[in-house]
C-alpha cells in the first residue's frame, strides 16, 4: 500500500521518495512582488529547430491577474520598431527561466490598458510634427535676408541649368 502526504504544492511525498510535480521553484515564482507599473524582463527559453536558446522580453507590466493562484498571468507591453507588442505569460510558465524587475513605478491603477491609447496618441503627435512646413519665399527676419538671397539666387541657376536637360530627356 502506497501512502502519500502532501507537503508543497510542488512534491508529493511517497513513503521513501519526494516526486516534483513542476521543473520550476513554484515559491519563489508566488513570491515575485511586481504589480502594473513597473518595468520588467521576462528570460524565456526558446526552441528552434533542435536548438534552445534563451530569448529576454523587457517591458511595462500593464496587467497581472489572478494572483498568485495556479492559473496566475501578467501582460507585458513594449514598443519595437514603432509598433506596440504585447505578451501575456502565465506566471508559473516552465519555459521561463527568470523574471527581473527593472524598474518599479507607483501605478494608480490595477490595469494600464490606457497606455495602448496613449502611446498611439503620441505617435501621431510625433508625425504630425515630422511632416514638413510650406516655406515661404518672405524672409522671417531682416538680418537673414541677405544669406537667404544669395542661396535661393544659388538654387534658381542650379534649376535653370537642370530644366533644359529635363525638357530635352
Amino acid at each position: 500500500m502506497l501512502i502519500l502526504k502532501k507537503c508543497d504544492k510542488k512534491e508529493i511525498m511517497t513513503s521513501n521518495t519526494a516526486i516534483k510535480i513542476s521543473p520550476i521553484n513554484i515559491d519563489e515564482r508566488r513570491n515575485l512582488d511586481f504589480r502594473a507599473g513597473d518595468t520588467v524582463r521576462v528570460w524565456q527559453r526558446v526552441k528552434e529547430g533542435d536548438k534552445t536558446r534563451i530569448q529576454a522580453f523587457e517591458g511595462l507590466v500593464i496587467s497581472r491577474k489572478h494572483g498568485k493562484e495556479p492559473g496566475a498571468t501578467f501582460t507585458v507591453r513594449k514598443v519595437s520598431g514603432g509598433v506596440g507588442v504585447e505578451r501575456t505569460f502565465p506566471l508559473y510558465l516552465p519555459t521561463i527561466e527568470k523574471i527581473e524587475i527593472v524598474r518599479r513605478a507607483k501605478a494608480r491603477r490595477a490595469k494600464l490598458y490606457y497606455v495602448r491609447r496613449k502611446a498611439a496618441k503620441e505617435i501621431r503627435r510625433k508625425m504630425r510634427q515630422l511632416r514638413p512646413e510650406k516655406e515661404s519665399s518672405v524672409p522671417k527676419s531682416n538680418v537673414e535676408a541677405p544669406q537667404e538671397a544669395a542661396e535661393t539666387e544659388e538654387e534658381a541657376k542650379d534649376a535653370q541649368v537642370a530644366e533644359p536637360v529635363d525638357a530635352q530627356a
